[in-house]
């Protein structure tokens, strides 16, 4: 698929989401005040050529979390309204408003952090830089997140190598039908009980 026709279709979607959807950004944005306090959350992501952008999305963690991969963080600072929104990948959404801009696309690898140096230097050795982030992609719905590294990087290349306007569609359709788990958190061992929880993650 031409980036041309990928950008038509980006814009199409994410304007048609952000239009029909906003009634459902609102009830969100309303739920999130109130369960968690400051609804909308927004970080500094490795973007399209390694550029810095800032995500925006729903809040899952407690405000003051530390800002860390979310296979880093601790499960304590996420409450059942932040277990809720990434079960369901609603936490996502507000990232439509980073397609329509141009940052992302709705389909491709998901932006990390700069910190995440190994990721990075993966994706950098093979050209997955050379396109937006994305909403979803082939990682996402098969499950793999950002703690195993090497095999995201090499999973988001064979993605872009083979990405087509059915497969495009298709990763789309896999995400709203549920399919994936999103970026997980790491289980709390016992080792981890009598820990004090970190100062706090999105």
């Amino acid at each position: 698929m031409t980036s041309r026709l990928l950008r038509c279709l980006d814009v199409l979607l994410a304007f048609s989401g952000l239009l029909f959807g906003a009634p459902l950004f609102l009830l969100l944005w309303l739920l999130g005040k109130a369960c968690i306090g400051a609804p909308l959350f927004r970080q500094v992501r490795v973007g399209w050529r390694q550029q810095p952008f800032v995500l925006v999305k729903f809040r899952t963690m407690r405000p003051g979390t530390a800002s860390v991969a979310s296979h880093l963080a601790d499960p304590a600072a996420i409450p059942s309204w932040g277990r809720f929104l990434r079960r369901t990948k609603l936490d996502e959404l507000p990232q439509l408003w980073n397609v329509l801009k141009g940052e992302m696309s709705l389909v491709g690898p998901r932006p990390c952090l700069f910190s995440q140096e190994t990721l990075i230097a993966e994706r950098a050795a093979r050209g997955v830089f050379n396109v937006r982030p994305g909403i979803t992609g082939l990682a996402q719905t098969r499950g793999i997140d950002m703690s195993t590294p090497e095999l995201l990087a090499q999973t988001d290349a064979s993605m872009l190598a083979s990405l087509g306007l059915a497969a495009y569609f298709r990763y789309i359709f896999l995400t709203i039908a549920g399919k994936g788990a999103g970026d997980s958190v790491r289980a709390r061992d016992d080792g981890d009980k009598n820990s004090p929880p970190p100062s706090g993650s999105p």
